[in-house]
């Protein structure tokens, strides 16, 4: 008499759980490298009560208090900085950059980042933090 297991291993592989898996790190990787995208110079930035995050602005001027300068976490010098805007904006449609200062950086400064965006027909904007 033969007698046969009822239980046999099945040796088939199932790709479900990996394909959950890999969603779920796909999902995660994603929304952690939208919120990398903020520029390594380390700036106080004011408070504002109203924030429009969709203004897309690939330049950015970042001002510390001291009166340094930085295009896209580059450093330039005040006589530098005009330039260096003009050539980075030369090819680009949209013809802005934002200016991100520091709180405590003084108002002459900023007003100079300004004036070459005035001078040169640019748009600019301010950076702020969402004040809460």
């Amino acid at each position: 008499m033969k007698i046969q297991r009822r239980n046999k291993a099945n040796p088939e592989f199932s790709l479900a759980a990996m394909t959950d898996v890999i969603l779920l790190m796909l999902i995660f990787f994603m929304i952690t490298s939208s919120a990398a995208n903020q520029s390594a110079i380390d700036v106080k930035l004011p408070k504002a009560g109203a924030v429009d995050d969709n203004i897309p602005n690939p330049l950015t001027v970042s001002i510390k208090p001291d009166g340094s300068y930085f295009v896209d976490d580059n450093p330039v010098t005040r006589e530098q900085l005009e330039q260096t805007i003009v050539s980075k904006l030369a090819n680009q449609a949209n013809k802005s950059f934002t200016i991100r200062a520091d709180e405590n950086t003084m108002h002459k400064d900023v007003v100079f980042a300004m004036e070459i965006a005035e001078k040169n027909k640019f748009n600019i904007a301010i950076a702020t933090v969402k004040d809460k």
